[in-house]
């Protein structure tokens, strides 16, 4: 469990506010609107409305003492800015910052983020990826070369074994895990059989993945 400041309660901080819950973690959520603070209440450990680019707000808030700053503030890049910096130069351990645009992100990691999300590019990827191929049932992205897509047992793979296939030499690729109606299943041997019930877990660089799986 971590102790996690959360500025920003628009549609993305709001989100994160509520996956931050599930996960049991402990939150400090921020807004300067009263009303999205109120709506949050019963999803976050204390709440406070104040504007994140008075320092001595944030200073009253004791940055030190949290594990992770996120400022998810949208539509005001300048007010995301300001936070950003003042949150770093109050002794802030870890700042990820949401950025809209390259040119924004750039910004951010030279005041003070120690990450940038793009909530929206992010997302645009994903589903580029996932509703053009119609085997392809989802997708992580680990950085610019890599990612896990988790895809439909090619036809011609059914009823063989991993090993058999020798899917690491030939493809440069790892299969990570198995699914199986919902349940995943590592680590995967050498024996296992593959079945149309399945679904792989594949690890590997995109080019690898697409040309392996006809991506």
């Amino acid at each position: 469990m971590k102790n996690i400041l959360l500025i920003g309660l628009g549609r993305f901080g709001k989100h994160v506010a509520l996956q931050l819950n599930r996960l049991g973690h402990q939150i400090m959520a921020v807004d300067t609107d009263e009303e999205r603070v109120n709506a949050m209440l019963p999803f976050v450990t204390n709440a406070q409305i104040g504007d994140s680019t008075n320092a001595e707000f944030l200073k009253s808030l004791g940055i030190g003492n949290y594990d992770i700053c996120i400022v998810t503030i949208g539509g005001n890049f300048q007010n995301s800015l300001e936070t950003t910096s003042l949150l770093k130069e109050l002794g802030a351990k870890m700042v990820i910052s949401r950025a809209e645009r390259d040119v924004q992100a750039k910004f951010l990691l030279r005041n003070g983020a120690d990450q940038v999300v793009y909530p929206e590019k992010q997302i645009a990827k994903w589903a580029a990826i996932r509703y053009t191929a119609n085997h392809i049932l989802d997708y992580i992205e680990l950085d610019e070369s890599h990612g896990i897509y988790e895809v439909e047992v090619p036809k011609e793979w059914v009823g063989k074994t991993i090993g058999q296939l020798d899917i690491r030499k030939k493809y440069n690729i790892n299969i990570m895990a198995i699914k199986e109606n919902g349940d995943i299943r590592v680590p995967v041997s050498p024996d296992m059989i593959l079945s149309q019930r399945f679904t792989l877990l594949a690890l590997g660089e995109y080019k690898a993945l697409q040309k392996c799986f006809h991506i």
